[in-house]
């Protein structure tokens, strides 16, 4: 999936009914850091959680059950991403979170940078990635 240049945010929300609308709603850290201001219009693009790896597994799944139901991670090697850093982890080294909590260790990043990444390592509970913008 090809992320553009211009992405301001990117966070992971549920879809609400409001009367007669259907409500995405920002998490204030978004306002907080100035991505996005109150009033201002902006383009919304909606991500299915379902990625293309696990839509291709459960077709191949059919009848076949050598495929495992644990969660599979939500980034590949290779994948570029850009997150927030939200922590330090016990060797000095950032902790940003992404899908289903999902954790990528970032060397090198401060709490409260945006950067952009590109996933190095994944493991099945965390993955490293190493800073390639830093913010953005």
């Amino acid at each position: 999936m090809e992320i553009s240049d211009k992405l301001l945010c990117l966070f992971s929300a549920d879809v609400t009914t409001k009367g007669d609308e259907y409500v995405v709603s920002v998490p204030r850290r978004e306002i907080d850091t100035g991505s996005v201001e109150p009033g201002e219009t902006y383009r919304v693009a909606l991500i299915s959680r379902e990625t293309e790896t696990e839509s291709t597994e459960t077709e191949n799944s059919a009848g076949d059950e050598s495929v495992s139901s644990e969660p599979q991670p939500p980034v590949e090697s290779g994948e570029v991403r850009y997150v927030e850093i939200e922590d330090i982890g016990k060797q000095g080294d950032g902790i940003a979170r992404v899908e289903r909590g999902y954790v990528i260790i970032v060397p090198g990043a401060e709490i409260g940078e945006r950067v952009k990444v590109e996933i190095t390592e994944v493991k099945s509970n965390f993955a490293v990635g190493e800073i390639i913008e830093e913010e953005f």
